[in-house]
C-alpha cells in the first residue's frame, strides 16, 4: 500500500515510492558519512526516510526532523548501496523543496542562502564578492561560521579570466561534435579546467561547441531547495545549447548530476520533454572520453603515484567511477594508487561545507589523511568543490601535495604539452 503522504506536490508519487521502497535493513549504514561520523540512527539514510515519511504523512513537526535532514550531504552512497532500490535522491530533493517554500529560516541563515543564490551562480557577481571577501579575512575569528566557512574556501587570489572561441574545431579525423559547459563557480575559480577539457576533446577529434550565453545549470539553487530558480538557469541553457550536438559536457560531478535530475525538476511544466532530451545528452567529461578513447599520451617523464579521488555526483549518482581511472592509467608513468574509504565523501557536496562547516572540516580531514597516507605525488579529481575542499584541508594541514582536474592531467600529459609539469 502506498504511504499516505499529504502533499499536492507534483513529485509526491516518487517520494512515496522511495519510502515504499525502505525496509530499513541498514546495509546504507556502513556507507553514511554522517552515520559513520555521528554514529546518530538519524543522521543515516533509514533514519532520514523514517523521519521524512512522518513529516509528510504530518504525523511529526518538520522542525524536528529539519537538523538531521539539513546534516544529510546529499552524496548518493546510500544508492548503490540499497538492496531494494531506493531512489533516495527522489525522496530528498523533493522533500527539501517541498519545506523550503514554508521554512521560516534564522535572520543569519536566510542572509548566507541569499549570498549563495546572488553570487555562487554568477562568476562576474561571484569575482566582485570573491575580492570583497579577500578583505573580510582578516575578521575570520570575529565571523558567523557559516560567514567563516565562504570566505576560507576562497582562494588569495582569483586566476584571470581564460575565454574559449565559439568553436574549437576537432584535429584529424572527426569523431563528435559536443556543447561544453563551462560552469559557474568553477569558470571563476579555475577558468583552466574547462580550457584543458576543451583542447583535450579537440585533439581527439571532436567539435567542441561553447555556446554563447550558458550560465549555471541550476544545481546550486535545487541544493538549496530553491527549484524555481534552478528552472529559470536551466532554461536560459536550453535557449543556446544547440540541438544537433550529439552531448553536452560538463566537467563538474555536482553539476552532472543536477542536470540528470530535470526531468523530475521539470515534471508538470510545459517544457518537461525538452528537460528530458537536454538530461539525456548530459555526460561527465571523463565517461565521454572514455567512451571515445584517447589517442596517444606521452605522459609524464617520470614515474608519479596518482590517487584518484572520487566526487560522490560522478560515482554514486552517475555511476562513474571506472572511466577516470582507465583514462589515467592509459597515462604513461602513472601509477594508481588507492586509499581506504575512496567512496566516502569529502564533505564539499555543493554548499555543504558552508551549511555544515564543522561536520565538513572533519570528512575533509579524514579524507586528505587517507591521501597521505598513500604518498602520492599528485591528487586527481573530477570536480571543483572537492578539489577545493581537499586544497583547504591540505593547506591546513601543511601539506604542498598538488591537486588538479582530470582534464588539467589529459591535457598536461598529452603529446605537445610534454614539457609542462603537473
Amino acid at each position: 500500500m502506498r504511504h499516505q503522504i499529504v502533499s499536492d506536490d507534483i513529485r509526491a508519487p516518487e517520494m512515496a515510492e522511495a519510502v515504499e521502497k525502505c525496509v530499513h535493513c541498514g546495509f546504507c549504514l556502513a556507507a553514511c558519512p554522517t552515520y559513520n561520523l555521528l554514529g546518530e540512527e538519524m543522521d543515516s539514510p533509514r533514519g532520514r526516510i523514517y523521519l521524512m515519511k512522518n513529516v509528510l504523512e504530518e504525523t511529526l513537526p518538520a522542525a524536528e526532523a529539519q537538523p538531521y535532514i539539513d546534516r544529510c550531504l546529499g552524496c548518493m552512497a546510500c544508492v548503490p548501496a540499497c538492496p531494494s532500490g531506493v531512489e533516495y535522491g527522489d525522496l530528498l530533493v523533493g522533500y527539501r523543496a517541498l519545506q523550503e517554500k514554508s521554512r521560516k529560516r534564522p535572520p543569519l541563515d536566510a542572509l548566507t542562502r541569499k549570498l549563495i543564490s546572488e553570487t555562487l551562480p554568477y562568476p562576474r557577481r561571484f569575482r566582485l564578492a570573491a575580492l570583497g571577501g579577500k578583505l573580510g579575512k582578516a575578521l575570520l575569528p570575529a565571523l558567523p561560521d557559516a560567514f567563516a566557512a565562504m570566505l576560507r574556501l576562497l582562494p588569495d587570489e582569483l586566476p584571470p579570466a581564460q575565454p574559449l572561441p565559439p568553436l574549437l574545431p576537432a584535429q584529424g579525423e572527426r569523431r563528435g561534435k559536443v556543447a561544453l559547459l563551462l560552469g559557474c563557480a568553477q569558470e571563476a575559480l579555475a577558468p583552466e579546467i574547462s580550457r584543458a577539457a576543451a583542447h583535450v576533446l579537440a585533439r581527439n577529434g571532436v567539435d567542441v561547441h561553447i555556446p554563447r550565453g550558458q550560465g549555471c545549470c541550476g544545481s546550486i539553487l535545487l541544493h538549496l531547495g530553491e527549484e524555481g530558480g534552478a528552472r529559470d538557469l536551466a532554461r536560459r541553457n536550453f535557449a543556446c545549447i544547440p540541438d544537433d550536438v550529439e552531448a553536452i559536457i560538463t566537467t563538474a560531478a555536482g553539476c552532472g548530476s543536477g542536470m540528470k535530475d530535470y526531468p523530475l525538476l521539470f515534471k508538470g511544466q510545459a517544457d518537461a520533454a525538452q528537460a528530458a532530451e537536454f538530461a539525456r545528452k548530459v555526460i561527465d567529461f571523463s565517461a565521454y572520453l572514455a567512451d571515445l578513447g584517447v589517442r596517444e599520451m606521452r605522459g609524464f617523464p617520470s614515474e608519479r603515484r596518482v590517487v584518484y579521488q572520487d566526487a560522490c555526483h560522478l560515482l554514486h549518482a552517475q555511476g562513474h567511477g571506472g572511466e577516470p581511472r582507465a583514462l589515467l592509467a592509459d597515462i604513461p608513468n602513472l601509477r594508481l594508487v588507492e586509499i581506504a574509504d575512496a567512496g566516502m565523501c569529502c564533505g564539499s557536496a555543493g554548499t555543504y561545507n558552508i551549511d555544515q562547516p564543522a561536520i565538513a572540516a572533519e570528512l575533509g580531514r579524514r579524507k586528505v589523511e587517507s591521501i597521505v597516507a598513500a604518498q602520492p605525488d599528485l591528487v586527481v579529481s573530477g570536480n571543483i568543490g572537492c578539489i577545493a575542499q581537499l586544497r583547504q584541508e591540505l593547506a591546513r594541514q601543511n601539506h604542498t601535495l598538488p591537486v588538479r582536474h582530470i582534464a588539467e592531467v589529459l591535457w598536461q600529459t598529452a603529446p605537445e604539452q610534454r614539457n609542462r609539469e603537473s
